[in-house]
Order: structure tokens, then sequence, then C-alpha cells
């Protein structure tokens, strides 16, 4: 095999089960709505990253080293999207209240490609686990898999998690402080793939 497939899962395991903008909106979204409700975006966060796996497995990073200033600017852009979407966590409240609708699938499909850790960790794993010479089918259908799986495991996790959280602290002092923590961490994870340099 040209793909390091069981280190691989392992950096994957570690990556997609550690928090980052995509586990902390999953969180908020179970804490808000319930894991029942909140099953269509779990689904489409978990696809939405096979729509950066597979552009970037074919070539698309070669085209980012001809225009770098573009990749620039999309990760700046990226990452103003998650600091937003971070304000929106801080100021939710816990409960399924009527005036609110779950997101749905397509609003998961995004969360990836406009996520700077899901670009580092798969630009990672490609550069770190795939043998020079690999085909690209082989190599980007093998990421594919590893990270799929992963995600169909531990995305519902997060989401359950913060089910569990919201019954414990609805309506209570701590709802607001779990909401502006959140929103933080969201925040902070955003910065440290932009200015740590590292996969993480």
């Amino acid at each position: 095999m040209s793909v390091a497939v069981a280190s691989f899962a392992i950096f994957a395991a570690s990556q997609v089960g550690t928090p980052g903008p995509a586990n902390l909106a999953l969180m908020a979204t179970g804490a808000r709505f319930g894991l029942r409700a909140a099953l269509p975006f779990v689904a489409g966060v978990a696809l939405g990253k096979q729509l950066i796996i597979w552009p970037v497995g074919f070539g698309l990073m070669e085209m980012a080293a001809r225009a770098p200033l573009i990749f620039e600017a999309l990760k700046w852009v990226s990452a103003a999207y998650i600091i937003w979407l971070a304000w929106k966590v801080a100021n939710m409240r816990l409960g399924e209240g009527q005036d609110a609708r779950a997101p749905g699938f397509a609003a998961g499909l995004i969360v990836h490609p406009l996520n700077p850790k899901a670009w580092a960790m798969i630009t990672g794993g490609f550069t770190a686990f795939v043998a020079p010479g690999t085909p690209s089918l082989e190599a980007t259908a093998t990421i594919a898999a590893v990270l799929l799986g992963c995600q169909l495991l531990m995305h519902p996790l997060w989401t359950w998690g913060g089910s569990l959280m919201a019954r414990h602290i609805r309506g209570t002092a701590a709802e607001r402080y779990l909401m502006w923590t959140l929103a933080a961490l969201t925040v902070a994870s955003v910065l440290f793939v932009l200015f740590g340099g590292g996969t993480t």
C-alpha cells in the first residue's frame, strides 16, 4: 500500500476527535437543538470534507502554488466566516425554540470547506502519509475513506455531547458561559491554524 493507512488513521482520529471549528459547531448545534434534529447537519459536515479531499488529491495544491495570493485570501475569508459563526454561537441560548430550526444538510456541507483546520489536516495527510508516485485515485480514495470513517464515528459524539450538556445547564447561569466558551474555543482554534503553523 502506498498510503501509510494505520499511521494516517491515528493522525486522522486525533485531528477529527479534537476541538476545532467543525466539532464546536456540532456541539453547539447539538446543545441548541438536540442530536436528532441536528443529524442532517452532522451528515453535511461529514460529507463536506470530501469537497476538499478530492480536489486536493487531484492537484489543487499545485494550482495553489501557482496562485498563492488567491489561496491566502480564501484562507482569511474562511477564517472570518468561522469567527462570525462563533459570534452567533456566543449569543445562542439552549433549547428547542419554536422560532428557530436546526441547520440542515446544506449548511453542514460548507463547514469544512470554510474551515482552515480541515485544509491543514488534509494537506498534511497527503504530504506526510502518501508515498511519492502513488496514483492520485488510490491516494485520494484512501485519505477520503479514512477521514469519513473517523467523522461518522466522532461527529455524532460531539453533537450528542452538546445535547447532554444542554440538559444539565439549560436555563441556568452556566448556559451563557458555555456558549461564550464554545465561541472562544472556536476562535482560538482558527487563530491557532492561521498563526501556529501546524496541522492541528
